[in-house]
């Protein structure tokens, strides 16, 4: 992320450095203050920028890619083929996604965010409440997911939660910075009152769940976090930690087109309830409910 000074964003936006301060000083520009310094991301003024941008009659924004990027899910991928929706996937975690959709780069971001401080936080309504730019976006509930820890068949290392698993200094695959397992993973140590440098942690990181599997299948790792769906498919052990809300992020006039109705159209069918009961984990009785909106 690259930050500029109060200096160089008056150049950037060809203003005074006095209308920047005014701007801060009515909360109406996005900036940050870092040890008394007002800093202002740039990707969040082009975003600012963009987002205050008048139009001509007729002339409506940029489509988004038909892609649902964001976290990565085998319900979500599968359902995405079976409903015709004629969306695809970009799977890079969940701040990575939220971060690609507020650039207008996809039609929609999966997420499952966790704050660290309390279990009762409903990290996915806040993240999209609190940020401005997401101001027309509808949270859309796709399902409850059990999360846990993935370890070997037959639970050699006899890891029943987090404390097991630091003590025996069992081997982590973790998954990339932003991904909602690693954030879950950080809220546990957090609440644990420990830090990741207490973790014997395996390299390079996981981009997946089915990726942390791989790692533990291969004995390159003794345990790490994703959903029960994931450990059933690979023939692995599961502990389970939390039951999740994974959802999906989409701008209003997005959510009313045809993929994304294709899609909420699938979402309540009885083809999707028993694909969820394959694979397990899943919770769907509010699949396709809006959870929060403009």
């Amino acid at each position: 992320m690259r930050l500029l000074t109060t200096t160089e964003a008056a150049e950037y936006l060809r203003l005074k450095e006095r209308k920047i301060y005014e701007l801060v000083a009515e909360s109406a520009i996005p900036c940050t203050k870092i040890t008394g310094k007002w800093l202002f991301p740039k990707d969040e003024l082009d975003r600012w920028l963009a987002d205050s941008l008048q139009r001509p009659a007729g002339v409506s924004r940029q489509r988004p890619m038909p892609i649902i990027g964001g976290s990565h899910d085998p319900l979500l991928e599968w359902a995405l083929r079976e409903s015709g929706s004629g969306l695809a996937t970009l799977p890079e975690g969940s701040e990575a996604g939220l971060a690609r959709f507020m650039r207008g780069e996809l039609t929609a971001v999966a997420i499952h965010l966790h704050a660290p401080a309390s279990e009762t936080v409903d990290a996915n309504v806040e993240a999209t409440r609190n940020e401005r730019s997401l101001y027309d976006a509808v949270l859309i509930a796709f399902a409850r997911r059990e999360q846990g820890f993935l370890i070997a068949t037959g639970n050699p290392l006899g890891i029943a939660s987090l404390e097991d698993a630091l003590q025996k200094r069992a081997r982590f695959a973790l998954r990339p910075p932003g991904a909602g397992a690693q954030l879950l993973l950080q809220a546990l140590l957090h609440r644990a009152k420990t830090s990741i440098e207490r973790l014997k942690v395996v390299s390079p990181p996981c981009p997946t769940g089915p990726d942390i599997a791989q790692a533990i299948r291969a004995g390159r790792a003794d345990c790490g976090i994703a959903t029960r769906s994931a450990a059933n498919a690979a023939g692995l052990d599961f502990v389970p930690i939390v039951w999740e809300r994974f959802d999906l992020v989409v701008r209003q006039a997005d959510y009313f087109r045809k993929p994304m109705q294709a899609l909420m159209d699938f979402m309540r069918s009885p083809a999707m309830a028993a694909r969820a009961q394959e694979l397990r984990g899943y919770d769907l009785k509010d699949a396709g409910t809006v959870r929060s909106a403009p």
